[in-house]
């Protein structure tokens, strides 16, 4: 089966930051925020400080993954410059996502620059209280804040990416995104890691929530990505039982054609291979071949490549 891996990440070097401060690398594959909280970054083998083009390159071929989508955010830190050469040299392979402070003095420079000179066709922005924008901006409007770019995206025929962290963080704001997605309907937005829900989000009132809002998403022009799904139901083990049920519900509310398999490339192999990051997925019995077709290629191929 042709695989698109729909969330990626590649950086020449470690330099996150967020709620915690600035990430200083440590070898190893460890790095330590500014707060002295040390965490683990790159699993062995795939770098020391840095997880690059070509050491990613070469693991997904040889997993034979077809393409990936190289997203951005605040944990690995975010290099506009890596990501476009990483585009630049292997076309075939990846397509990349520009990223910026929404806030930043010169946000609409930025935005111009990274769309117009370095020919970003995706913007990805890690909203998240969690890690993102509002773990150092205090909680904000999203569609508010969002809205100017998501014109700016739409008439240039960009995908808008959105990591809007899990439900009861403040940044969870599905109304938000239903606002952007219908007030600019030529937009697709991709809405990361299937809401990022936790094992206690699949059962009772909290299941509920997580249904009405992906409801309140179910929109011609709004995707999922399943990146990270096992890794934010741990500790639960393979086949991730937590996981699969929010992937099936989200079969029959949105649909098998608004749903993109991605890993979330690398940190999450210190929890899984990343063969079961499919396998859970394919051995579950909640596709058919045709859906699983749609959902580890056709939809990201549309999204993404088209």
């Amino acid at each position: 089966m042709k695989k698109i891996d729909a969330h990626v990440h590649v950086f020449g070097v470690l330099k996150g930051f967020r709620g915690e401060g600035e990430l200083y690398p440590l070898g190893n594959g460890k790095a330590r925020w500014a707060n002295g909280q040390v965490v683990e970054m790159i699993p062995p083998g795939l770098g020391d400080c840095s997880f690059e083009t070509e050491a990613c390159f070469q693991f997904l071929k040889e997993k034979g993954i077809e393409k990936a989508v190289l997203l951005q955010g605040s944990f690995y830190g975010i290099d506009n410059e890596y990501t476009a050469e990483a585009v630049r040299r292997h076309p075939d392979m990846f397509a990349g996502a520009g990223s910026f402070d929404p806030f930043a003095r010169y946000a609409g420079q930025i935005y111009d620059r990274l769309t117009h000179e370095l020919g970003f066709k995706i913007m990805k922005f890690e909203v998240s209280s969690g890690g993102g924008f509002m773990s150092y901006h205090p909680t904000f409007d999203i569609a508010e804040v969002f809205s100017p770019i998501a014109a700016k995206c739409e008439k240039n025929g960009q995908v808008l990416v959105l990591d809007i962290g899990s439900p009861g963080m403040g940044s969870f704001q599905p109304e938000s995104v239903a606002k952007l997605a219908k007030g600019y309907p030529e937009l697709n937005i991709v809405v990361c890691h299937l809401f990022a829900a936790a094992p206690e989000d699949a059962q009772g009132e909290r299941f509920e929530y997580f249904k009405q809002s992906l409801a309140m998403l179910a929109l011609p022009n709004v995707y999922f990505d399943l990146a990270a799904v096992p890794f934010n139901v741990w500790p639960q083990a393979y086949p991730y039982p937590a996981g699969l049920r929010f992937i099936e519900t989200a079969k029959g509310i949105v649909g098998a054609d608004k749903l993109m398999w991605g890993t979330d490339l690398p940190s999450v192999l210190f929890k899984s291979t990343y063969g079961q990051l499919s396998e859970y997925i394919e051995e579950s019995g909640i596709f058919t071949e045709g859906e699983l077709g749609q959902v580890f290629y056709q939809n990201a191929y549309k999204v993404y490549f088209q």
